[in-house]
């Protein structure tokens, strides 16, 4: 944490590549967004998530690319694309612009290469980590699976996130290694629901991709009431960013 009540990732990445994650510290919204909501169709009053945004700006090279996130399996290059492009992932190679992942619940996944010359935000709940968003955003990265570092945001930890057998037995349909491989990542729950550890699952994921230098998680947006937003917990709720770039 920093000053204000950011999360600076504690990660190797190189020297250029620079991270924040903010929490709900700070920030113009009030009632149930009270903080630094910074998702602009949340419900929220806009003038607030624009003060929110404004007051974000100052600590950034450039305005992040906010995507509308829809929980698929979308990347955009950040370098090319304007406006407010429907994805889940964004990558830049082009110093100075932001990639931006707006999350309450779902992973945030940050990624970059040992080099500092590609960077991405990946928004991951369970249906674009089940449909394959990170595999996705590996490849648009084009970079050797060993050349790269992952940190895992602030996500709702797995004695609180309960989901129907369906949602494990997609996991395992799609998983190489079918139950042996995603079946830890479900401890059985109330009757006919599992609790998901996400983090677990993102890291299969990483790992069956080769991607083995993995950072981060074990926050729980749902129990970390006064730190995060969490729409499990709360339903109508803001969202915090997680953003990289190039310095």
């Amino acid at each position: 944490m920093n000053s204000h009540g950011w999360i600076v990732p504690d990660w190797p990445a190189p020297a250029g590549v620079r991270a924040l994650i903010t929490t709900r510290a700070g920030g113009a919204s009030r009632g149930a967004y009270a903080g630094l909501n910074l998702g602009l169709r949340s419900g929220d009053d806009a003038e607030a998530v624009a003060r929110n945004r404004a007051s974000l700006r100052q600590w950034l090279p450039a305005e992040p690319l906010w995507l509308r996130q829809v929980h698929g399996t979308t990347v955009v290059e950040a370098d090319t694309v304007e406006g407010s492009p429907e994805a889940d992932a964004a990558l830049a190679r082009r110093p100075g612009r932001v990639c931006a992942a707006l999350t309450a619940d779902c992973l945030p996944l940050l990624l970059c290469d040992e080099e500092g010359t590609i960077v991405a935000a990946v928004h991951a709940g369970w249906r674009g980590l089940c449909s394959g968003v990170i595999e996705r955003t590996l490849q648009a990265m084009d970079r050797p699976p060993e050349a790269l570092l992952a940190y895992f945001g602030p996500a709702i930890g797995p004695a609180a996130y309960e989901v129907g057998a369906e949602v494990r037995a997609a996991f395992i349909a799609a998983d190489p290694g079918g139950e042996a491989g995603s079946g830890d990542a479900f401890a059985p729950g109330g009757p006919g629901k599992f609790c998901a550890d996400l983090y677990a699952l993102a890291r299969r994921r990483l790992a069956w991709s080769g991607v083995l230098r993995i950072y981060g998680g074990g926050y729980c947006t749902y129990t970390e009431r006064e730190r995060f937003y969490s729409y499990r917990r709360d339903g109508a709720t803001g969202r915090m960013a997680s953003l990289i770039w190039i310095q």
